[in-house]
This record gives C-alpha cells, structure tokens and sequence, in this order.
C-alpha cells in the first residue's frame, strides 16, 4: 500500500515544487458559494455531535513540532520508511488531494513550516467506512492532529503516514485559494525554494502580488488571515521581532536596565505631540496617554540609574498616513556621562550591526518608489554623512535666516520663504514649525543612505542642551533613512533653570495655539534641581526601522493590528 500511495502521489504532482492542488470526489467545494460553504460546514458540526464526536477536542499530545519534524527526519532517502515509529504532530491543512476513496494527501502547516501528510486506508487504524468518513470531512483550513510513521515518497517528498487523523478545530469558512510554491525549513532556517515567494529573508525585496490575499482592507483588519496565507508574512513579524530583540541585547550588553514607566500621565510631556485623553474614573480626573517616556526615565537616572532604557508604546492623536501611525513603538535609552558625539558612533553600531545580524552584510534592498519600480539600495556601512542644519540650509537653499530666531522677523523670512517653494505648513506657522518644514523640503530629500542632520535650534529643541560652541544652537541629531525619520537624540538639558524657561516658552506657543507644544512638567524641573549628570538621550521608531528591513512601504504592514477606520454596516 505504502508503494501505491507513493506512486498515486507522485502522480499527481506531489514531489514537485509547483505542484498544483487537485481535488477529487471529496474535494474543499471550492466552487461553492462562500455563503453556502458556511452553512455545510455548520450542518458538517451537528452531524459530528449527533455522532458523538466533538469536533473542538480539549487536547491532543503533539510530539513534535513540524519544523522540528522536518529537521529530524530531512535526511531520509526517497522511498524510505520508518515503519516502527510512530509521531504526533498537529497542523493546518493548506491543501488536500484525493486520489480515490481510499487515498488522501494533505499539505499540513505549522508555523510556516510545510509537510505533507499520505492517508491511506490499508494504513490507518479505523475501519475502511470510518476511514473515509474521517477524511471527507476535512477541508483546507481545518486544524488536525496526526498519528503516524515517518517516511519519504520515492521521488523524494519528506511525508508523515497517517496511521489516524483527528480533527482538532475546523474551519467554517473559505479560504483563499491556494497559490503555488512554497518554502521549506530545516531547523529553524529559510531556504529558497523554485517559486520563492514565500522564502523572503530581511534586506531583500518582497512581492505581495505573488500573495494569496492580496486585498490590503481584509489583511490588515483579519491578520490572521493574513498570517494562515500568505506565509511570508509571519517572516516579517519575525523580523520584527528580531530587531527589538537585537536592540534589548545591545543595550543590556552595555549595562543598561530595562524599565518600565506610565502609560497615562497627569501631563503629556517628552515630545511635541497631540496626545490622547482618557479618563480616571476613581480620581475623576483626565489622563494623557504618554507621547514619549523621556521625562520619567531622565529622573530615574537624577536617582543614580545611570543607564536605562525603556521598549514600549507611544501614542500620539495625530493623522496617520504610510509612515505614521498614532500607536507606535519606540526605544528610549539615556546614558549618564555621554553626549551626543557619543550617541552618533553608538548609533552607526547599532544599526550596522543589526542589519548584519539579519541580512548578512550592511546593504539592503527597498522599494522607495513603490513595487512597481526597481528598488534602490540603502547602504548602513559607518561612518555616516553628517549635515549641520543651519549650515546647510544657507549652502544648499541660499537662505540667509535671521540669527535671532526668536524675533518676528525670522518668523516672516520662514513664512516667506516656504511661500516662494510651495513648502505646506498648517497653522499655526510658528518659528519652530517653519524651520521643520523647510528642512524636510531642502534636508530631508536628500537623505536616502543614513544620515544625521545635526546642531538644531534652541527653538526647536526644548530637551537639549546648548551647543558648547555655537550659540542659539543645541546639540542635537536626528538620523535620517530614506528621507525618514528614525532616530533623534542630543545631549541633554540638565540646568533646571534653563528647562523650566524653556517650558515656559513652549507655553506660550501653546497658548498661540500650537496644541503640539510641550507642558510645563513641574515634577520633572523639581528633579533636576536634584541634579542631573552630564547625560546623552536616545530615541528609535521601532516600526519605521521595521519597514525598512522588509521592504514595506506602508507601516500597517509591520503592525499586526493597524489602526483602521470603522466599517460601514452591510
């Protein structure tokens, strides 16, 4: 029997790479109506019960994972079996092949990983009628276990011989169809296979039109849709992953601690930002979730913890569009006796050892211009370009800004100046956020490889400390890739005195109306009267670095659960 199921599947294309699902006599329906579908499988769980068979079982004994599987038995010979032994394992079916009455194939996944599984009457332990009855009722999408021996077809297949099969969880709707192609793993490794389209690996350029669901609505609002079809998608949650997990031992290796601070905050402080109200129903009284942790951590460090860092949310009551989103992830790091010269060289270590950890070398590939055109490479070898912003403004633009930037008449050049370039800026138009602008039309652009644009105005930076040399300027950097944002840091501002009027002047521009101007933090001016060390403070987009190491051009594509505007009814 062992040698006709081997033939029976290699005739239908089992063995290969681009195989193709053909279905028989007990196929997944997939020419039914979605609706209808629904409606047999609910009929399929009341035949199951009137039987007595729970069709949502409370546990099944796997064994061994399927990539564990496939790694243990990958150095069978085709045509080898493993008669006396016996494994369990458990799995989504993808695919399912019927040959006849008396023969099954199943393609089964478990995280990410393929094998496929041979059901043959002669083989299992139910009788013929049960047999048949077990398999007919198994569609793409149902969650199974499976007993049974180890083995390879003879042209080649790693398969698990069904001895018995128990449905674990079925799946009452239609799946996406199947495309062709796969990936295979072997201990936890990526491999690229023929078709290779799931088998995508962090710096290199994906294709989502190669993806079963390709319409973005459906796979941003069921990612577990998203997830159980198109599998080259859990690869970029893995990457993901393994960014915050590169940083998190970076910063450990260094003696940092690890923290945690408030989420909801009596005032939204550490950022220019809108913040998100809620309410303290016990204390009667409106909370700010937190736009950035910065003021908290700087006082943990007035307390002595001269190095921590914190990993975690921020969230900020802004527009969303493909490279914002107003819940995001951001690391946070403040060093005690580091400035920012310090922080730069940490952060080209950091980034160029990340990407070599996960791509292998210090260059990636990214589609900037959308899938449709050729991607452009982004090259993280340091030392990177430095840009001194006013500097550069003068030299690339030829604006010749005020000095006094805090006078009326810097304010009118700015304003002037983003009317002369179509440079968009809403109201109100303060000084701060006219040179914002500016540098994004004139700096930004040019910013492809990594780039810290340096040395901003005290007026644009109310955390940072002044510039040792260069009067009415901080020392400050913001790090740049892909004409994007994703670092910002300086040397920070420990002179209480200073702080607290530079809050005020935040204040006043708040109450011009700038809503995104910074609150007076009393708690936090107290601590520094305590004493600040000399100190470098740090801050990455986790999401943003994210896209940038798998290719997406649209944040919601690093974000399990995205934000998404609600559906209209029906």
């Amino acid at each position: 029997m062992e040698q006709l199921m081997e033939q029976e599947g290699d005739n239908m294309g089992l063995a290969g790479v681009g195989m193709m699902p053909q279905h028989g006599p007990a196929g997944d329906g997939e020419e039914t109506d979605p609706t209808q579908y629904y409606e047999n499988r609910l009929k399929m769980l009341d035949s199951l019960r009137s039987a007595g068979v729970d069709p949502y079982p409370h546990k099944f004994e796997v064994a061994i994972s399927i990539a564990d599987y496939v790694a243990k038995y990958s150095s069978l010979g085709a045509g080898e079996h493993l008669l006396t032994v016996t494994e369990s394992l458990a799995g989504r079916v993808m695919s399912k092949r019927v040959s006849s009455s008396k023969l099954f194939f199943y393609d089964l996944y478990g995280d990410g990983v393929k094998v496929q599984v041979m059901a043959g009457a002669s083989c299992s332990e139910v009788a013929e009628t049960e047999f048949y009855k077990c398999h007919s009722v198994v569609k793409r999408g149902d969650i199974v276990g499976i007993i049974g021996y180890p083995g390879r077809s003879s042209r080649g297949e790693l398969s698990i011989f069904a001895r018995n099969l128990i449905l674990l969880s079925p799946c009452l709707h239609m799946l996406p169809n199947q495309r062709t192609g796969r990936c295979t793993a072997v201990a936890g490794k990526t491999t690229r296979a023929k078709a290779g389209a799931d088998c995508w690996v962090p710096g290199i350029g994906r294709n989502t039109e190669a993806y079963v669901l390709k319409d973005q609505e459906t796979r941003y609002r069921q990612r577990y849709l998203d997830l159980m079809v198109n599998h080259q998608v859990r690869h970029i949650f893995r990457t993901r992953s393994r960014v915050i997990s590169f940083i998190r031992r970076f910063l450990d290796e260094r003696n940092f601690l690890e923290v945690e601070t408030p989420m909801m905050n009596l005032i939204p402080g550490g950022a220019s930002a809108k913040p998100f109200v809620t309410h303290h129903n016990e204390l009667n009284m409106d909370l700010y979730m937190r736009i950035a942790p910065e003021l908290h951590l700087k006082q943990l460090v007035v307390g002595g913890l001269d190095r921590v860092y914190e990993i975690g949310k921020q969230f900020r009551n802004e527009g969303f569009d493909l490279t914002h989103s107003p819940e995001f992830t951001g690391c946070e790091f403040y060093m005690a006796y580091a400035d920012y010269n310090d922080l730069m060289e940490l952060t080209e270590t950091i980034l160029s050892g990340m990407v070599r950890e996960l791509t292998g070398g210090t260059r990636i590939k990214y589609h900037a211009n959308g899938a449709d055109n050729p991607p452009i490479e982004i090259d993280f070898t340091p030392p990177y370009r430095r840009i001194d912003m006013m500097q550069e403004l003068k030299s690339i633009a030829g604006l010749d800004i005020p000095s006094d930037l805090s006078s009326d008449e810097a304010n009118k050049y700015l304003a002037a100046t983003c009317e002369k370039y179509g440079i968009k800026c809403s109201p109100p138009q303060t000084t701060a956020r006219l040179l914002d602008k500016i540098t994004g039309h004139f700096l930004e652009a040019t910013c492809v490889n990594p780039t810290f644009i340096i040395n901003h105005p005290e007026i644009m930076s109310p955390l940072a400390k002044w510039h040792r040399t260069q009067p009415g300027l901080t020392e400050r950097f913001e790090l740049f890739i892909n004409k994007h944002e994703v670092c910002n840091a300086y040397t920070e501002l420990n002179d209480p005195l200073v702080q607290r009027h530079r809050f005020e002047e935040q204040l006043r521009s708040r109450q011009s109306g700038d809503d995104e101007a910074m609150a007076l933090d009393e708690a936090f001016c107290t601590a520094l009267e305590y004493g600040l060390p000399p100190t470098g403070g740090w801050g990455m987009g986790i999401d943003r670095i994210a896209m940038l190491l798998t290719d997406s051009q649209n944040i919601k594509e690093v974000l399990l659960f995205p934000t998404m505007k609600p559906q209209l009814p029906g």
